[in-house]
């Protein structure tokens, strides 16, 4: 089968399309025959040497796919070959994948596999953030870091579904124009404003009620500067870079807090992994979460891929066809 596969760590070119033995399923979890692999920030950092896991080289990349299931393993019950779904897992960049049945997700029909490809990373991950991680309530104000991204253009959403105001910040008048199409109440150019002082005087002072930041460096320091009184601040990524260390202190002007957040911790704990799956279908199914693909490569153009996501010119969700 084809995979894309890197030998060495390191920039987009170190991505090579390649003939690979194709993956025998094992107790415990299904093959899947791909339609679409997400593409995330997380998959660069992987390919940098630089993520949670380190790549055990030759390597794929890949954490989130959608297609048909090709085989099932010893003791999967509730899955069967045919069945169309979305998972979590690795190296999804290739034209089969393995994935634990535990983190596979039955889509309907209705959803069309570049956009199943999306549920697994963004959809869960702005779902927890935001009812795991933080309760999320009517009249809370939520502050959305990279509010046309993946993860952002839905958590924008799922915010609005609970009741909360929303402020996106982005890079450009265009995502500006994209996030408020996709609900967001204000949005901030964080390239010609500063966002703490504009959350500030959007809120009247208060202060936001919840950061989601996956940018890092740039944002988490100033972004304590505009939480409101107990607020929160929900670090999951470092696109722009790893955050200077935090100074507690600092927390102790409004009484606030910062966390730390991966999927993978919700994975781990079935329930809550299964009560996320429910209530997004449910925003899905009543069209309370619109997903957006910005667009899709063939699986031979991940170089690419990779290039035009680390470039944050991309917008939704970036998929590569096999």
């Amino acid at each position: 089968m084809k995979a894309v596969v890197f030998d060495k760590v390191g920039g987009p070119e170190v991505l090579k399309i390649a003939e690979v033995a194709k993956p025998e399923v094992k107790p415990g979890t299904v093959l899947i025959k791909v339609r679409a692999a997400g593409i995330n920030f997380a998959d660069t950092l992987f390919r940098n040497g630089q993520y949670v896991m380190q790549p055990q080289l030759p390597d794929t990349p890949g954490l989130e796919a959608a297609g048909e299931i090709d085989a099932v393993g010893a003791g999967v019950t509730n899955l069967k070959v045919g069945q169309r779904v979305a998972a979590l897992g690795s190296k999804m960049y290739a034209e089969f994948a393995i994935a634990p049945a535990v983190q596979v997700i039955p889509i309907p029909d209705s959803l069309s596999f570049e956009n199943a490809a999306a549920v697994p990373v963004q959809v869960l991950t702005a779902w927890h953030l935001l009812h795991t991680a933080h309760h999320t309530a009517p009249g809370q104000t939520v502050l959305v870091h990279s509010a046309a991204g993946g993860v952002g253009i839905v958590a924008v959403q799922i915010a609005k579904a609970a009741g909360a105001r929303v402020i996106g910040t982005v890079s450009s008048d265009s995502k500006a124009a994209l996030a408020e199409e996709y609900g967001a109440d204000d949005v901030i150019n964080y390239a010609t404003k500063d966002f703490a002082v504009e959350a500030n005087r959007i809120t009247g002072g208060r202060g936001v009620d919840l950061i989601l930041d996956a940018v890092g460096a740039t944002t988490l320091d100033k972004g304590i500067s505009c939480l409101a009184p107990f607020g929160h601040l929900i670090s999951y990524g470092r696109a722009g870079g790893p955050p200077e260390p935090l100074n507690l202190l600092r927390l102790f002007e409004k009484s606030t807090k910062v966390s730390g957040f991966t999927l993978y911790t919700v994975a781990a704990v079935p329930d809550v992994m299964r009560r996320g799956i429910e209530e997004s279908f449910k925003l899905i199914a009543a069209s309370k979460i619109r997903l957006l693909v910005g667009k899709s490569f063939p699986l031979a153009q991940a170089a690419e891929a990779h290039k035009f996501i680390e470039s944050r010119q991309s917008t939704g969700k970036l998929v590569l066809i096999p």
